[in-house]
């Protein structure tokens, strides 16, 4: 039988900086799991996710091409959390599901978790030690509104449909402060990294690394802003920026 990996589960609030973590750990040789990425794959055109969305919230939630507006969608469920939670209770199952599907199949041994929801859902419990990133409201504030071109009224209302930053952290094992430079984010992580690995057994930081992922510099960018998806203002990719990890109080 296949030894289980080390599972490692990543969150924090919008635009708080867990894709920059999470493309450091990949490159340092995890294997990333990316639950809005898995949640995109499971809401194409034709797909049964999707038919249970239109169903649940009218067709007017669909692009043109027939796939999901995610932008629209998102206008309607951040503004009330009835909506909001019935579009969890819609995807939230399927998007578990997945996941635990890759982490079964990975040959990698340690897999990362990246998901806003992470608490929310049952994911949590699958987790041998959680990371929550954080940074300063100021800083998450602006970095959504730049990130995703919204009004400070648009990104309030999202930021405002999620937990308190200090609920994740009082949960977390460990902390990452996002509020500095990309490098000080940088060295929090290849530090945390080399003591998940020493627990593990193995003798080098870079032993697992695969060198065909890149992953950020401070010299790639310094002020720009990374977006999977305009539309709806819930994509998870991050401003760069950085700070100083401690252990959860």
């Amino acid at each position: 039988m296949a030894r289980r990996p080390y599972v490692i589960g990543l969150t924090g609030n919008i635009a708080c900086g867990k894709t920059l973590v999470l493309r450091e750990l990949a490159a340092l040789g995890a294997e990333t799991i990316d639950a809005d990425e898995v949640a995109r794959t499971l809401v194409q055109p034709g797909s049964p996710v999707l038919a249970k969305i239109v169903e649940a919230f009218g067709p007017s939630i669909l692009l043109p091409d027939g796939s999901l507006d995610r932008r629209a969608l998102g206008a309607t469920v951040f503004r009330d959390h009835v909506a909001l939670r019935r579009l969890e209770e819609i995807t939230h199952p399927v998007i578990v599901a997945e996941i635990r599907r890759r982490i079964a199949e990975t040959e990698r041994p340690v897999v990362v978790i990246d998901a806003i929801k992470l608490f929310e859902s049952s994911l949590a419990r699958d987790c041998d030690e959680v990371w929550v990133v954080t940074c300063t409201p100021e800083q998450q504030l602006t970095r959504l509104m730049s990130r995703n071109g919204l009004s400070e009224e648009e990104a309030l209302v999202r930021i405002r449909a999620q937990p308190l930053q200090d609920e994740k952290i009082a949960r977390a094992d460990r902390v990452i402060d996002n509020s500095g430079t990309i490098d000080e984010t940088r060295r929090q992580v290849r530090e945390l990294w080399r003591e998940v690995l020493h627990k593990l057994g193995y003798p080098q930081p870079s032993s697992l690394a695969d060198r065909d992922v890149s992953s950020y510099t401070a010299g790639e960018r310094t002020d720009q802003t990374e977006r999977r998806d305009d539309r709806d203002g819930t994509a998870e990719t991050e401003p760069d920026a950085g700070g100083s990890s401690r252990p959860a109080p």
